[in-house]
């Protein structure tokens, strides 16, 4: 990307994108790929334009994002994350408004471990009395 651009790192369960959030048309591409083709269902594409429909920069900006690792629920996250992040370092005015939705915090959850004698985490194999 040529010119002045803003760049961050989201996380979430297994995925981690790269943002890069530079002044523009509303170009927004995923891995080389535009928004819509690469997340197809619309729930996702909401939870990824979250940040810029809050701080009404939609349209405004070119995103380019790279993800990689988890599904397509855990990169729409870490999306959401690298945008709102990178639109902090573009304008510190934008933090309360981001902070006050949600998005400048790193979704916690993770996949719990297997355990052991079990098919799960939690799950028991089925109980026989006799």
């Amino acid at each position: 990307m040529k010119g002045t651009y803003y760049y961050a790192t989201g996380r979430r369960k297994n995925a981690v994108a790269r943002v890069f959030v530079k002044p523009g048309t509303g170009k927004f591409t995923v891995n080389d790929r535009d928004l819509p083709e690469y997340v197809k269902r619309d729930t996702l594409k909401m939870i990824v334009e979250q940040p810029l429909v809050a701080t009404e920069m939609l349209g405004k900006l070119d995103i380019k994002a790279y993800a990689k690792g988890g599904g397509l629920t855990g990169q729409s996250g870490a999306i959401l994350l690298g945008i709102a992040r990178a639109l902090v370092k573009s304008n510190e005015e934008l933090k309360p408004i981001l902070r006050h939705g949600g998005f400048l915090t790193r979704d916690p959850r993770m996949v719990e471990r297997k355990k052991y004698g079990r098919p799960g985490a939690r799950k028991r194999f089925q109980f026989s009395k006799r």
